[in-house]
């Protein structure tokens, strides 16, 4: 789950780390009125959505005057900001946070991600904060250092200097961020945060750590032990689909494709994706119905796919261990007929009860394609969008 900069913030400045003042208005006027409160002598107003990228994108604006916070409020309110994380839609803003501006000596990167590979938290930090860290990486490797906690353990001292110091920072900075990095461990173990990050970190021109900006991104399992963390989710700012599929327990992912997909199993998913690509198609979604699916979800799984208007064609690839091969064709078939499915649909079952599954699809009346393997299932889908086109 991800959340907005100013809830980033928010958080931030519980478990000790310095963040700018600031406010959030939903019109022009209360982001003058925040201004006014603040009393400083510049500000920055920020269009809170779920993206990177916004400063490009026209959605920050530094002003020198409370009028000036108004109108850049009134810009970027109701725009539809579009960056490379949006895609072409763009996201609607609906609110937006202003804070005191801040003297700015340099910026600097820091981060505590969790490494999947290593299965522990990772600790990055570099001198070239206020760019993607993806170019970075790409362009100068040798200037992100990084280093892992071992679990049970806490982020060791040695461990932040050996960060800081190779950042340039002097001998006070270093013992400020010192405290600053062990505070964004600690929130990342206590609130279940798979990404707490600071980009960027601004040593100002009185020689002190300031989080101008944050992003934190939390692990949905995690949720229940962290009801705050719950309350903090926008649903504005999550696809409709998405959301209705939350609520059913499925997981579902919508992308830019037009082959819809439905699979049993996370690893399945991504293979089946893979082939729909490899042969020259697109998927419009990830779609895991788990291995305890019933006919009922099944049916809502279908629903949620061709609530997509870009979906073209359905392609199904089921292997049946706990969710039977015969479940799942009764609730396809039962899906087709009650929304008089008019997409091409490939089906392509294998495991328990496979025999029995494709009789059903069989003798269902209904126009299916049958496939033996992934390749082929995937080559019928692109065959078909193929002909159609």
């Amino acid at each position: 789950m991800n959340v907005h900069e100013y809830q980033a913030k928010e958080m931030l400045a519980r478990f000790g780390v310095p963040v700018p003042k600031g406010g959030l208005a939903t019109t022009p006027q209360e982001a003058a009125g925040v201004a006014r409160e603040l009393g400083a002598p510049a500000f920055v107003v920020k269009a809170q959505v779920h993206a990177g990228g916004r400063g490009k994108a026209g959605g920050v604006k530094v002003c020198k005057s409370v009028d000036e916070v108004q109108a850049a409020a009134q810009a970027i309110l109701g725009m539809h900001l579009i960056s490379h994380q949006t895609g072409p839609e763009g996201k609607l803003v609906r609110k937006v946070w202003v804070e005191a501006a801040t003297e700015i000596a340099r910026e600097l990167y820091v981060a505590v991600v969790l490494d999947r590979g290593a299965e522990r938290l990772a600790v990055m930090a570099s001198p070239d904060g206020g760019m993607d860290i993806e170019e970075v990486a790409a362009a100068t490797p040798e200037r992100i250092f990084s280093t892992r906690i071992d679990p049970g353990q806490p982020l060791w001292d040695f461990q932040c200097r050996q960060l800081l110091f190779g950042c340039g920072l002097d001998a006070a900075q270093v013992r400020q961020g010192t405290g600053l990095l062990q505070a964004l461990v600690e929130l990342a173990t206590a609130k279940d945060a798979t990404q707490v990050e600071i980009n960027p970190l601004a040593v100002t021109a009185q020689g002190k750590l300031v989080a101008l900006d944050a992003k934190i991104n939390f692990d949905d399992s995690g949720l229940r032990r962290n009801p705050d963390v719950a309350a903090l989710k926008d649903p504005t700012e999550t696809d409709e689909l998405e959301l209705a599929a939350t609520e059913l327990g499925l997981n579902y992912i919508r992308l830019e494709g037009n082959v819809g997909t439905m699979v049993n199993g996370a690893g399945l998913a991504m293979a089946t994706m893979d082939v729909i690509k490899m042969a020259g198609a697109q998927p419009a979604n990830f779609l895991d119905v788990g291995g305890g699916a019933s006919e009922e979800m099944i049916t809502k799984g279908f629903e949620i796919i061709l609530d997509d208007p870009k979906v073209e064609a359905i392609l199904i690839n089921i292997f049946g261990g706990i969710l039977r091969c015969d479940v799942l064709a009764a609730g396809v078939v039962g899906a087709a007929r009650k929304m008089d499915l008019k997409v091409p649909l490939v089906v392509r079952l294998e495991g328990t009860n496979v025999a029995e599954g494709r009789r059903i699809l069989d003798e269902s009346g209904l126009n299916f394609s049958v496939a033996g393997s992934m390749s082929e299932a995937a080559a019928k889908v692109a065959q078909v969008l193929e002909g159609a086109a």
